[in-house]
This record gives C-alpha cells, structure tokens and sequence, in this order.
C-alpha cells in the first residue's frame, strides 16, 4: 500500500549499468518535472470530502497502514478549529470543539485504530509562534503520517503560512519534507482543502457562485464564492479541491470556480469518502476512491462559458463519477473502474424524475443531498432518455443543468442495475 548478491562480474557490470540508467532517467524525470512547478513525492494524500465517521475503519485503516501499520505515529493538526480562546466551552470536555480538544479526539480515534501513538501537534490562532518552533519540528520529525482536521482552511493558512507570498513555516517545511521522504499526509474537510494548489476554495454556495461569480478573498458572507490565488499548500497539482460536495450540492461552485480561474478540472470529494493520491505533486498523480460515497472529476478541457444577458453558460464540460475501488490517472485523463464492476445496460424505461433542486439549496426546507448526483445516476440507468434538465431552487435567474449522455458514455455497477461509477456524462448550465 505505501509509498540479490552472488551475481558473476559480468551479471554485476550489466546490473550497475543498468541501475546507472535507471537513476538517471529517474534524475532527469524528477528534474523535468521540477521545471514544470512540479515536486516529486513518495509519499501520499489521503484527501477526505468531510464528514469521516468515527467507525470508518476502512479510511483510517488506509492511514495507519501508509504510516507503518502497527508502528504508525500521526500527528493530528487541527488548526482549522477554532483555538481555545474563542470557544466557549473550551473546559468542558464535552461540549468543546476547538482546536485542542478536537486535536485529542482524533489522536484518540487513530490509537482506537491501530497506530502505534498519535499527538496533538499544538498549533492553532493562540499558537501561530509554534509553526516556527525547533521543538514543534522534532516532534514533526518524530512523526510518519500527518492528519489535518477539519474547520476553515483559511486558519491553516494564517497558522502554517508566512507573509503575503505564503512561505512556508518551519513546520510546514518539515511536513514537506516528510512527504517527500514517504510519509503520509490526510485531511479531512478543510484538511483536504488545504493540500490545494493555487485558487483553492474559501467558501461560497452553488447558485450564488453562478449568479455572480467567483472573486479573490475570504469573505465574511458564506454564500459569496471567494478563492485565494496563491492557494494552500499544494500537496496536489492536478486539479482543484472542493470537500461536501453531494451534501450540499457544491457542483455548480465548483464548475464555476474552475472555470472562473481557468482550471480544468475538479476534484469534488463527496463525505466519508477518501481519495488516495499516489506520486502526488507530479504529472504522474493517481487517484483511488475508498468509502461508501465517491468522488466527482469535472473535466473543463473542452468546456466554453460566457455570459448573455441572462447570466452566466458553461457549455462541453464533463462529469465523471468513481466509487469505491475505482482509480483515475490525472496524466491520461482515465477512468479505470473496479475489477469487480461490470458495465451497465439500462433495462429501466423509466424517465428521470423532475429535479427542481439540483444544487440542495440550503434555502430550500425540503432539499434533498445528492440530488445532482441522484439525477445523473438516474439517467445512466434509464434507456428511456438521453438526457434530462434539471433546475435551480431559486429563480432570479433560475438555471437549468442538462445532462447529457454522448455516445462515450459509459457506466459501471457492482450489482448489475445500479449506476455506480459514470464515465463521460456531459453537463451544459445556463440560465432560464
């Protein structure tokens, strides 16, 4: 899971050539990519869309055994939480939600599962000098697996990053170093959010985000689509990074961040659900989903948007939807499904039923979650329909989302009816 002798002269000679070779194709792969921003790493991501269930042993299974199995130390950082100072429930253990003691109960769930130890790294508002601390570094150092809580990741910025140009803290350096050198980096939530790279996510609704836009910042209103340009960390290069997604329906932000900052391509993690991110931060990073939910890729390398005087259209862009087992290479754009999934013939005639909520509209008393992923299941299993529309809750403009099904479209199930992983589906949203 993780990132002979006795040979004649003859056999050795041709074995050092041979490892002669390889190292240097090895230097100059590394090198090229390093020329390209990018950094080699052998270790992983474990990235989490939120919500990680305290019984997910299949999850933080994958942790401890990328950490070293029964001699995994973690260390947990949750500076995303609110620090002691500002919660006022801060001595009462439980009713507390800040950063210490969120800190403790996920060391003491990491324990529950197996690792060896797991510490509180103690960083957080009240602790930004700890960042750059000879001693917060030993104990990083001490460590083979790191687990980022949940929260705000712009905390994390403002705890691990110096200056406007968002250097690395002391301690943030030492966690880059030990993924590179193989150790394991997770997050969940906001602690997934924070492995992005430049334009990262700092908060925003779907249909706002389509009605207005995306703007650099952090804003104090929650439904504004605001990024940061300079991004979090970058542990992951090849796409942006959105976290709950299904719950609360944060396609459409996605889709419009995306394309507002001219990326191509989505990461949308859906909740309790990981994916694993092999050789991360080069061209060559490969993706694995583990959990019950799954992960969207949003493919906008053929996608086109304007504006009418309407609003806001995206055209050509394409969703793919992988579960557990499935894997995705980011340098070929493929979608390789589970062995034991077999592909899907519809045999339901059906239509897809009406969606007046395609994004969970959190103004919406009666929204149902997943209801976008609901719809393009729902339509991979008709054969009565190549597409559908679906619509937003609220008007002003209303969008309307169409799914469509080329004739690329693929999908997979594990049970022979249900459409668990799509491939190919493709979205057009434009006002009505």
């Amino acid at each position: 899971m993780r990132a002979h002798h006795g040979l004649t002269r003859r056999a050795a000679l041709a074995g050092s050539l041979a490892l002669t070779l390889l190292t240097t194709a090895s230097v100059a792969q590394a090198t090229a990519e390093e020329a390209e921003g990018g950094t080699r790493n052998n270790g992983s991501l474990v990235l989490v869309g939120g919500g990680l269930k305290d019984d997910n042993t299949q999850v933080y299974g994958e942790i401890i055994e990328r950490a070293g199995g029964a001699d995994a130390r973690i260390g947990v950082i949750t500076a995303a939480s609110v620090p002691a100072s500002q919660d006022p429930y801060a001595n009462d253990p439980d009713r507390c939600s800040n950063s210490a003691c969120n800190g403790r109960y996920y060391a003491a769930l990491f324990e529950k599962h197996g690792a060896a130890d797991a510490e509180w790294i103690p960083l957080d508002l009240d602790h930004i000098a700890n960042a750059d601390s000879d001693a917060v570094v030993a104990q990083i150092d001490s460590m083979s697996g790191f687990f980022f809580g949940g929260g705000d990741q712009y905390r994390y910025v403002q705890t691990l990053l110096r200056g406007p140009r968002q250097k690395d803290s002391k301690v943030l350096a030492a966690i880059r170093a030990k993924l590179a050198d193989g150790a394991v980096v997770a997050g969940s939530s906001a602690g997934a959010q924070i492995a992005s790279g430049p334009d990262m996510v700092s908060g925003g609704e779907s249909y706002e985000g389509l009605r207005d836009g995306s703007a650099p910042g952090y804003f104090q209103d929650p439904t504004r689509l605001g990024y940061l340009p300079r991004g979090g960390f970058g542990f992951l290069r090849s796409a942006l990074i959105d976290t709950h997604t299904g719950a609360y329906g944060r396609e459409g932000r996605a889709y419009r961040l995306a394309s507002d900052t001219g990326h191509d391509r989505v990461y949308a993690l859906e909740e309790n659900t990981a994916v694993v991110v092999e050789h991360p931060g080069s061209r060559h990073e490969q993706l694995t989903v583990l959990g019950p939910n799954g992960v969207a890729v949003l493919d906008l390398r053929a996608a086109r948007s304007g504006t009418t005087a309407t609003g806001w259209t995206l055209q050509g862009a394409r969703y793919h939807y992988l579960t557990d087992g499935d894997r995705y290479d980011a340098l070929s754009w493929q979608v390789r499904p589970a062995a034991d999934k077999k592909r899907l013939a519809p045999t339901n005639s059906s239509p897809v039923p009406a969606n007046t909520d395609v994004f969970s509209s959190a103004s919406n008393p009666h929204a149902t979650a997943y209801s976008f992923r609901t719809t393009a299941r729902a339509l991979a299993e008709t054969r009565a329909q190549d597409g559908t529309t679906a619509t937003t809750f609220e008007s002003g403009p209303r969008f309307a989302v169409t799914f469509t099904k080329p004739d690329t479209f693929r999908a997979w199930s594990g049970n022979r009816s249900t459409a668990h992983t799509l491939v190919g589906l493709q979205i057009a949203i434009a006002p009505r």
